[in-house]
């Protein structure tokens, strides 16, 4: 019988069409879709091995392994994002930040890998980071640097997994147009053009981070 996970239903995909599975995922495109363990089988353990046998990043969505991807671009984007988190988090020590292969596990059968996140110190009992390789803690914030591989459905997607996990602020940022999308809520999203300044509300008390900033670092044109 399916499960409600963030208000989607887990299938066993037992009457299900490879489209079936597709359209559940948020449109993924079929080359980032692991066919072994078979979808809908694969475990946290699966993650791991797909990682330490073949080298490949994946995240688990319903049993399903899922490619993360990610060209040099917009990893030096996310590289950047988290050398401003932590210049901010030197002077005030108010959790730790993860980069794009620090898997998660925020859901059942959900293990999500941000590009960037920021988990709160108040997250891990007594301050202790988890010794497991995938901890079962949902960051404070996460940040994902679009690509052409993502869809808007598993956008979308994710959103509603990372709300439903606790996560309490999403940046969506584009290089292409140099913009971000900020979340307090599935449903809530404020632009930010090239102009504008990331906020990092009162999850970061203090944190802005000009677009302009971020993108002339990224180049090497320091601010």
């Amino acid at each position: 019988m399916a499960t409600i996970v963030a208000g989607v239903p887990s299938p066993t995909f037992a009457d299900w069409t490879l489209a079936d599975m597709l359209e559940h995922l948020g449109a993924i495109p079929p080359n980032r879709i692991r066919m072994y363990p078979f979808p809908g089988t694969a475990t946290e353990k699966d993650v791991l091995e797909a990682e330490r046998r073949f080298g490949r990043i994946c995240e688990l969505v319903d049993g399903v392994l899922v490619e993360k991807t990610m060209g040099y671009y917009e990893s030096r984007v996310a590289v950047a994002v988290s050398f401003f988190l932590e210049l901010h988090l030197r002077d005030k020590n108010l959790g730790i930040v993860l980069g794009a292969d620090g898997t998660l596990k925020i859901l059942p059968d959900q293990v999500r890998i941000p590009d960037v996140c920021f988990i709160s110190w108040e997250r891990f009992p007594n301050r202790q980071l988890p010794p497991e390789p995938i901890p079962a803690v949902a960051p404070d914030l996460a940040v994902e640097v679009l690509s052409e591989g993502n869809t808007e459905g598993e956008m979308e997607r994710k959103l509603r997994d990372y709300f439903a996990a606790g996560v309490r602020l999403v940046w969506y940022i584009d290089p292409k147009t140099r913009s971000a999308r900020v979340y307090t809520a599935p449903d809530h999203c404020e632009r930010v053009d090239e102009n504008g300044i990331l906020p990092g509300g009162e999850v970061l008390p203090g944190f802005e981070l000009p677009m302009k900033d971020l993108f002339a670092h990224v180049e090497g044109r320091h601010p």
